[in-house]
């Protein structure tokens, strides 16, 4: 047998044995005794015990949801049965036991581990066709073309493909503004600088599809699905929804919904080669070693999506900490989730995966350092350079395994032409990682950081930048009140006073709330494999190494972060690099008056303990007395 054969094998049986994982929910045996109608309905939750359709229990549950509220809005009492008011409770303290009463599909992974050979570049390799080539004439839908990842992937297509025919821009209108005039602002961005400047006429290859990611048939009308299903041969799938503490409902909406309807739309391509799917490493962040393979979930995809139609929010808000599980957020369930629906809905189509892991600014293209969010660690470093982010919850010893943004578009856009140019029967998941190959802790980065915010600083920065990454969660609660809150009102009562509005409280409010966020991420650790990565950067000719760098063997991170400081310096706070000098004269005084206030501030804890301590002043005493005896005997004192 193959191995081509094998993997084909290995991946049906655990879809099988995922998809029976799912059914098993649904085909429960009945409990032995016979409850009341209510419970029975709510007991079915993820068993599926009434239900005789196509939707399991998860639909039956959210039907049972509806009939509670019905019930609770028309009667206001009896047994909490009721969802509205103050039966709420009782209806979702119910199908809260029916999902702790569930088992969850084990997870296995989606090809058993396997993978197809991939083969080394050969000089004398005449089918090797050079990636720029491969995109020669063809056309390009993107989704999520308008994010921070979609904006790199527009303009690294344009500049390293110049013969690409089209790129197709999926963009919703947005505050009355059509998409015409949003392509229009993308364009102007600084980062497609060098391509009005070098060359013009590839910006006209853009161009807009009114659209919603939301919306059925992804909000596309019949004449623009018709152009993309005659055109485009290349997918890329960016779109999603990224907050971390994204309610459930949209967020299924956007990450799984939204996959769906680009895959049917994808079905109905002529000549589709290659779709690729952006997931992210942390998708199975329930587990500490990740693989290039799909687990199955915990609860089969279309019983999510038809919870979040049955089911009133406030009773989705309710479960979402039991249906995520072990995951921090609704954004790792539904990328895990999407993963899973894509291989099941995926069919015969060409998909591969890609799996960033902290996506931070660009290595070197189009230009080092550049970022246009304050995401991840990038909002934590500015408000670091600022002065007004010192203490956080960190295991300084792991790894944090971050990623340029440029590193995963080379990596997207060459994935994209492995998938089309080697025909395979798996899915290939591509985790796009450092943590393997180039490892930086947290400490390493958190140095890095400081040394290049006080050599670059900031413009208007409040406090000389310091810091520290503890574990001890009473110390860093009472950091953050000594060092951030306590100065923060300290400072908007000063603003008061002076007639000026108030903003630092608010600022660290913000701030809290991200660390919050980011907090889980920054205490654990995962391996995350990175197999198929490697192997098919040894696939690529040194040309196309040179051109599609995706090898991050290359980071220097003490150069890295210092460009990424640079980068947000520029870019997000607009401050030019001639304004450097003032800023530095500026964090000269910010240091020595930093330093000046550790000093007071023990003296005056000196002289506070003294004054309230007999036996510490009789110490202090005999320890002079005894220097001064000590400074006697030395012959030029």
């Amino acid at each position: 047998m193959s191995l081509a054969v094998a993997n084909k094998t290995e991946t049906e049986n655990c879809i099988s044995s995922s998809n029976s994982n799912s059914n098993s929910l649904k085909q429960s045996p009945q409990p032995a005794q016979q409850p009341n109608n209510n419970s029975d309905a709510t007991f079915s939750l993820l068993n599926g015990t009434h239900s005789h359709q196509r939707s399991n229990g998860l639909t039956a549950a959210a039907h049972a949801a509806v009939s509670y509220a019905s019930a609770g809005s028309g009667s206001g009492a009896g047994n909490g049965s009721g969802i509205v008011g103050g039966g709420g409770a009782g209806a979702a303290a119910g199908l809260n036991a029916a999902l702790l009463g569930a088992a969850p599909a084990t997870a296995l992974p989606s090809n058993g581990g396997l993978q197809s050979p991939y083969e080394r570049y050969r000089v004398d390799d005449t089918s090797y066709v050079p990636i720029g080539q491969f995109y020669a004439g063809r056309s390009v839908f993107i989704t999520g073309g308008t994010g921070f990842m979609g904006k790199v992937l527009v303009e690294k297509l344009l500049r390293s493909c110049p013969d690409i025919r089209n790129i197709y821009l999926l963009i919703r209108p947005k505050r009355g503004q059509e998409v015409s005039a949003r392509l229009t602002e993308l364009l102007n961005a600084p980062l497609f600088e060098s391509l009005r400047r070098e060359k013009p006429k590839e910006l006209s290859k853009v161009i807009p599809i009114s659209g919603d990611i939301t919306s059925e048939e992804l909000g596309i009308s019949e004449s623009d699905q018709s152009l993309l299903c005659r055109n485009v041969s290349v997918v890329f799938h960016s779109a999603a929804t990224v907050k971390f503490d994204e309610k459930l409902k949209l967020s299924v909406t956007i990450n799984m919904l939204g996959t769906k309807r680009l895959v049917e739309l994808c079905h109905r391509m002529m000549s589709l080669d290659a779709l690729i799917h952006v997931s992210t490493a942390y998708c199975n962040c329930d587990r500490t070693d990740v693989s290039e393979v799909i687990y199955a979930p915990p609860y089969n995809p279309d019983d999510i999506i038809s919870l979040i139609n049955w089911l009133p929010e406030d009773i989705l808000d309710q479960l979402t900490p039991r249906l995520i599980g072990k995951r921090p957020n609704t954004y790792t369930f539904t990328k895990a989730l999407a993963e899973h629906m894509l291989l099941k809905e995926a069919g015969n189509l060409p998909v591969a995966i890609v799996r960033p892991s902290i996506v931070t600014a660009s290595l070197n293209e189009p230009f080092a350092g550049w970022v246009d969010n304050f995401n991840g660690p990038t909002g934590l470093v500015s408000a670091l350079a600022k002065g007004l982010f010192r203490t956080m919850m960190c295991e300084k010893n792991y790894v944090a395994d971050m990623v340029p943004v440029d590193i995963v578009i080379n990596l997207m856009i060459a994935a994209a032409w492995r998938t089309a140019t080697r025909k395979s029967n798996n899915l290939l998941i591509y985790n796009c990682c450092t943590g393997q190959r180039n490892p930086i802790i947290w400490s390493e980065f958190v140095t890095y950081a400081m040394s290049s915010v006080r050599k670059h600083p900031l413009e208007g920065c409040l406090w000389y930048p310091t810091g520290d990454l503890r574990m001890n969660r009473p110390m860093n609660t009472l950091n953050c009140i000594l060092k951030h809150f306590l100065p923060a009102h300290i400072l908007d009562a000063v603003a008061r006073i002076m007639g000026k509005k108030p903003f630092v409280v608010n600022v660290q409010n913000k701030i809290a709330k991200a660390v919050e966020c980011l907090e889980y991420f920054a205490t654990r650790q995962w391996r995350f494999k990175d197999d198929n990565v490697n192997g098919l950067l040894h696939t690529l000719s040194p040309k196309d190494r040179e051109i599609f760098v995706f090898d991050v063997r290359n980071i220097n991170w003490d150069k890295y972060v210092e460009r990424y400081v640079l980068g947000f310096r520029e870019f997000l706070f607009k401050q030019r690099p001639e304004s450097l000098p003032a800023s530095r004269k500026r964090m000269v005084r910010l240091y020595y008056l930093h330093q000046l206030i550790k000093v007071v501030a023990v003296l005056l804890t000196w002289r506070f303990l003294m004054s309230r301590s007999k036996r510490l002043n009789d110490l202090w005493s005999a320890f002079l007395e005894n220097v001064l005896k000590i400074a006697r005997l030395i012959p030029f004192l």
